[in-house]
C-alpha cells in the first residue's frame, strides 16, 4: 500500500481540485475508507483510482513499479477512455466487486455534501445529475 501512496504522491504532485485544494487528498480519502491490512487491493487502488485517467503514468509504469496485476486491473477498469461508453464502463466496474467498491468511494468523496457546497451552483446541479446516474449504473440495470 505505501508503494501505492508513493506513486500517487508523485504522480498527482501540483494538482488541485475543482475548489483548489490539493489533489492528493481526494485518493487519500478513498483509500482510507478500506483497510489496509483485511483490503489491501482496495486501499492501494484508493490512492491510484485516478492515476491512468490525471497523470502521464502508464500501466506499464505501474507494473514495473511493483504494482500487483490485481491492483492495476481494478484501476484500469476504474480509468475513463474516450473508446468506452458509460454504460460498458459501468457494467465493466460492475462486475469486479472490488472495481465496483472503490468506484463507489471515489463517487461517495466527489459528491460529499461538504466538498459540493463549495462550487457554483450549475457546477453542483451538473455533479448532482452525473453521480446519480453513475450510482444508478453501478447498482444494475
Amino acid at each position: 500500500m505505501s508503494l501505492a501512496k508513493g506513486i500517487a504522491f508523485v504522480a498527482h504532485r501540483g494538482q488541485v481540485d475543482r475548489v483548489g485544494a490539493e489533489y492528493i487528498d481526494h485518493p487519500g480519502r478513498v483509500a482510507e475508507r478500506f483497510d489496509p491490512l483485511t483490503d489491501s487491493v482496495s486501499a492501494a487502488a484508493g490512492w491510484l483510482h485516478d492515476v491512468l485517467e490525471d497523470t502521464s503514468v502508464t500501466v506499464q509504469e505501474l507494473l514495473e513499479a511493483g504494482v500487483l496485476p490485481e491492483i492495476v486491473e481494478v484501476v484500469q477498469l476504474i480509468t475513463r477512455t474516450p473508446d468506452v461508453a458509460d454504460d460498458e464502463y459501468f457494467a465493466r466496474i460492475r462486475r469486479h466487486p472490488v472495481a465496483r467498491r472503490v468506484k463507489i468511494a471515489d463517487i461517495d468523496d466527489n459528491s460529499a455534501p461538504w466538498r459540493v457546497r463549495r462550487l457554483g451552483y450549475e457546477e453542483q446541479v451538473r455533479l448532482a445529475e452525473k453521480y446519480r446516474h453513475a450510482r444508478e449504473a453501478l447498482d444494475g440495470e
